[in-house]
């Protein structure tokens, strides 16, 4: 003779929520991949950045747009 007895009602939900918890797991395991391969990217990235040789600024240039020139004096 059975205490407790589990209507269909009560099983559809907990079969509802088994699948959410489920969704969740999922979708977060996606999110995680994702954002590791985003972040290997970028790091990618900057290291080719990093690598790459700019050409160096010949005369600095004053605020004002003029080139800065020292005088002997």
């Amino acid at each position: 003779m059975p205490i407790v007895k589990i209507t269909g009602r009560g099983l559809a939900m907990i079969a509802c929520a088994v699948a959410l918890l489920w969704g969740c797991f999922i979708g977060e395991r996606v999110t995680a991949r994702r954002a590791y391969a985003e972040r290997a990217r970028i790091m990618k990235d900057l290291h080719l950045l990093q690598k790459k040789q700019q050409q160096p600024v010949s005369v600095p240039i004053h605020r004002y747009g003029h080139p800065v020139r020292s005088t002997a004096g």
